[in-house]
């Protein structure tokens, strides 16, 4: 059997066996809400709410007419805002709206969780810094190495955000019968990452079949766990199901530009039902470690953690993405 699939079946043998290890709790997140935008507000109270996130944890800023982009000097005050107001409990940070998702050339995600990385945007197309939540075992939490991880919840649609944070919650009641789908694709350019994708198989212990494709998309598949592709433009989405906790993304250089109307926006997976996605705000070219690595962030979230701890130890050079969705969701934790 390939190797992978023989290292996810383990992984997921393991977590069956023993529990899930120590993985972000709703107590350790701190919900970041902007008061000049209602839509903000409202949603951070309902994520609040849906979540039992303690009052404590509840930051109010003040970010007036959304903007797309910060500098690194409005940037650094936000976050010392931020930081001066959250406990040394808090492991994650959730910031509720979509715009700003950038600081400068740097994802608002990467930046607020690693620092803001200046030499990544004299040459975007340069190789990263990595991480030092890429690949971190399972036992390891943020705090271990001195980061608290970061996420956006979008705000565009009061209505979507809902939905949003019921997908979310609904994925920690049952694990269900799913698919994951990687689509190697005629845009050669953007299949930098396909070396990672798995064989086609099962993984018995998590009701999972995956199937490793060359096709430019899928259509009518109604039982998505996990949907990565290389492409501009992911077309078909839908006529798709995506089911609670799916994590979806695409290799492309602005999918993290999410208000822009380039290439296809990360919002679109939310749109379609996915829970949580990735994108890059500036020009990454196509190093694989820019983006999610699909046996990295196959063997996190099978193994039991949050979408956000799945897709932080899924990034090597993550400076120029920005994360997004429910940083809670957890299908297959114990």
């Amino acid at each position: 059997m390939h190797a992978i699939l023989t290292a996810l079946l383990l992984a997921a043998a393991n977590a069956a066996a023993q529990g899930t290890s120590a993985t972000l709790q709703p107590s350790q997140l701190a919900l970041v809400i902007n008061d000049d935008e209602p839509n903000s507000v409202e949603i951070g109270e309902l994520y609040r709410s849906a979540r039992n996130i303690p009052e404590k944890n509840v930051v109010h800023v003040r970010i007036p007419n959304r903007p797309r982009k910060l500098d690194a000097e409005g940037f650094a005050k936000l976050k010392a805002e931020i930081d001066a107001k959250l406990g040394a409990h808090v492991q994650a940070v959730l910031m509720v709206w979509t715009a700003p998702y950038a600081v400068e050339c740097n994802g608002i995600t990467a930046a607020y969780t690693l620092g803001f990385d200046a030499q990544q945007c004299v040459k975007t197309c340069a190789p990263g810094t990595q991480s030092g939540f890429f690949n971190a075992p399972a036992a390891v939490q943020p705090a271990d190495r001195q980061m608290r991880l970061s996420m956006l919840l979008p705000t565009e649609s009061v209505e979507s955000a809902k939905a949003l944070i019921e997908r979310g919650k609904a994925s920690g009641f049952r694990m269900p019968t799913a698919g994951a789908y990687f689509l190697v694709t005629s845009e050669s350019a953007r299949n930098s990452r396909a070396r990672f994708f798995p064989p086609s198989g099962t993984v018995p212990q998590r009701k999972l079949t995956i199937h490793t494709l060359r096709e430019d998309a899928i259509e009518g598949k109604r039982d998505i766990m996990f949907y990565q592709t290389g492409k501009a433009r992911v077309d078909k989405l839908d006529t798709l199901g995506f089911l609670p906790g799916a994590l979806a993304d695409h290799l492309t250089s602005f999918g993290g530009d999410l208000l822009g109307n380039g290439q296809m926006s990360s919002l679109k997976w939310l749109e379609a039902g996915a829970t949580a996605s990735y994108g890059t705000v500036s020009e990454p070219c196509n190093y694989w470690q820019k983006f999610p690595n699909p046996n990295l962030l196959l063997r996190s979230y099978l193994g039991g953690t949050t979408a956000v701890e799945a897709y932080w130890r899924s990034v090597a050079w993550p400076a120029q993405g920005v994360f997004i969705g429910d940083p809670l969701a957890a299908p297959y934790r114990k």
